[in-house]
């Protein structure tokens, strides 16, 4: 059989739905014995929600490893977090069975430990992105929470057909805004009890429906769900968390990967890319860090530390540093996963158009409320020498069907906001797969010390099956996931040949919980006062007595939730 040769994506590109779908399978034909794609579930509108499986195959299948999720544009104008994935799965099957530093790292992971990939999990709220005339609603297509279509007010689209939707600007005395005294291409509010100049009012560009001539209210999107807001742990009522969905796990494309992640307890660890901001941010999303487990707090502040050195990226905590107002609290996809099921979670907010633009020192969400005019003029300067002037769109008069004469231009934030300018693209989402091998290397992985087999006389023999914790991190991964109980220590199993009377277990049972396995994590340095004391406690041993003949071959495993699977047998002898 002749293999496919591996597909060349380009990653200044964002994919379409079906010819990401074709890419995946693509992947798949070229490189079997690494790369499975399965559907986990189907969008709003019926298309597949893909999930890229990759491991080597040889060396086990992926639910008897160690694994690691990474999801991207759950929202779905944040096309570059689905081009992160891609990337990364690229790495992976390109790098496997090098003998550069990253190609040994690799082929240790996939032999090892499992990659569960899910480039993207909004396809319909993507597609809509990407059509030729699009709308950047928040997430999902679903009209939510009522059906009907306004009757009144401004809905933003692209009204001018240039595939853009850009900001509106008419004249008027009473605006907010004038042009900038350093650059007139920029729009600057006015400044307190400033009068007499010219102003301007600004609207995002759309339509209207039963325009008076005077009063103009933006409407919300009839699509207002928010994915994000719509897992299990810390769901709140609209009132409370706008677009959160009726109920808990009520959108298929949320189902869809709760449904795979508690059917897969072999995940770990995860990583969710959206855009924009430029940070790694940590759970919890809830809680300050004072409330938080201190033991899981030192974790997390380790791998974030090491996301940080290899990215490039600041690593900060949801409560205290990316509240979108300081008297809220985000839930998401970070608290069901640490908070609910104890695995390590990350959120990446791709890409910063100000820090490429040499702004520094701003606070993430603060920035958009109030900042210098100087951070403007920076962005304006990047935008001319850096993105042919295409990231601040100039000015153009349009006859408006409803008001008129205006002018439609201002920034491309889905272009150049949202998302990077194509030529940058793959540099940005190039930071991260070394973090994520990295954490996935870290994951628990259980291995094989020794079995025994001890004769006790009478065709009675002693079986010993004894295992260990490889990984760095605990077979458990937090101690959130032991208040939690979502995790058992060890299963060990004896598998006697059946339907033979000679056959017994006389000692032991046939499946018994064993304890939790550590890591080779270390708590304290060598230089504190207190000597470990657990200096085995990432080994376990099981041990049974079987009345059988000799020559009797008997199988044996072992499983750990997080860690996977080791199977064997003994020939009693």
């Amino acid at each position: 059989m002749t293999l496919a040769s591996t597909p060349t994506p380009r990653f200044d590109t964002f994919y379409k739905h079906d010819a990401l779908s074709r890419l995946l399978f693509d992947y798949a034909d070229a490189h079997p014995d690494l790369v499975t794609v399965q559907s986990i579930g189907k969008s709003h509108e019926g298309r597949d929600i893909w999930v890229a499986i990759i491991t080597n195959t040889h060396t086990g299948a992926d639910t008897d490893k160690p694994a690691f999720w990474a999801d991207g544009n759950i929202h779905a104008a944040e096309l570059t977090a689905s081009t992160a994935c891609l990337y990364y799965l690229h790495r992976l099957v390109t790098g496997y069975g090098q003998s550069t530093d990253e190609g040994r790292e690799i082929t240790q992971l996939l032999d090892t430990r499992t990659v569960y990939l899910c480039p993207r999990l909004n396809p319909d709220g993507a597609e809509l992105a990407l059509a030729d005339r699009p709308r950047h609603i928040r997430s999902s297509t679903r009209r939510y929470p009522f059906d009907e279509e306004p009757v009144e007010g401004l809905t933003i689209e692209d009204v001018d057909g240039d595939g853009r939707v850009l900001t509106m600007r008419i004249p008027d005395p009473h605006g907010a805004y004038k042009k900038c005294a350093a650059d007139p291409r920029l729009m600057v509010p006015r400044e307190p009890g400033e009068f007499g100049g010219e102003y301007y009012r600004l609207l995002p560009e759309g339509t209207l429906k039963h325009y008076d001539g005077l009063l103009v209210s933006v409407n919300r999107d009839v699509e207002g769900l928010d994915l994000n807001r719509n897992f299990p742990t810390g769901w709140r009522q609209e009132f409370e968390q706008v677009g959160a969905g009726p109920y808990p796990v009520s959108e298929p494309e949320v189902k869809a990967m709760v449904d795979f992640i508690v059917a897969h307890p072999n995940i770990g660890a995860a990583i969710s890319y959206h855009t924009h901001s430029g940070v790694i941010l940590r759970p919890m999303g809830t809680r300050s860090d004072d409330d938080m487990i201190p033991e899981d707090l030192w974790t997390y502040k380790r791998f974030s530390d090491l996301g940080a050195k290899l990215t490039g990226y600041p690593a900060i905590s949801i409560w205290h540093d990316f509240k979108y107002h300081p008297k809220e609290v985000i839930s998401g996809t970070q608290d069901w996963l640490y908070e609910h099921l104890g695995a390590l979670f990350w959120v990446v907010e791709l890409w910063s158009p100000n820090r490429e633009a040499g702004i520094t020192g701003y606070k993430w969400i603060d920035w958009y409320r109030e900042h210098p005019v100087e951070d403007d003029l920076k962005l304006l300067k990047w935008s001319d020498e850096h993105c042919d002037g295409a990231a601040h769109v100039e000015w153009k008069l349009f006859r408006h069907p409803q008001l008129g004469v205006v002018e439609i231009g201002g920034w491309d934030k889905m272009n150049f906001w949202r998302n990077p300018p194509p030529a940058l693209r793959e540099s940005e989402v190039a930071r991260f797969p070394a973090w994520m091998t990295r954490i996935a290397l870290s994951l628990p992985k259980l291995e094989l010390l020794r079995t025994e087999v001890r004769a006790l006389g009478g065709d009675t023999w002693r079986v010993r099956l004894a295992v260990a914790n490889s990984g760095y991190l605990p077979a458990y991964i937090s101690k959130r996931a032991l208040e939690r109980k979502t995790v058992r220590g060890v299963v060990f199993e004896i598998h006697l040949p059946q339907g033979k009377a000679e056959i017994s277990l006389v000692g032991g049972k046939p499946r018994f919980e064993g304890p939790q396995l550590e890591g080779h994590a270390v708590k304290t340095s060598m230089q504190a006062f207190l000597p470990n004391r657990e200096v085995t406690a990432d080994r376990a041993v099981a041990e049974w007595v079987v009345r059988a003949p000799k020559g009797t071959q008997i199988a044996l495993t072992a499983r750990a939730d997080r860690a996977g699977a080791v199977r064997t047998s003994v020939t009693l002898d």
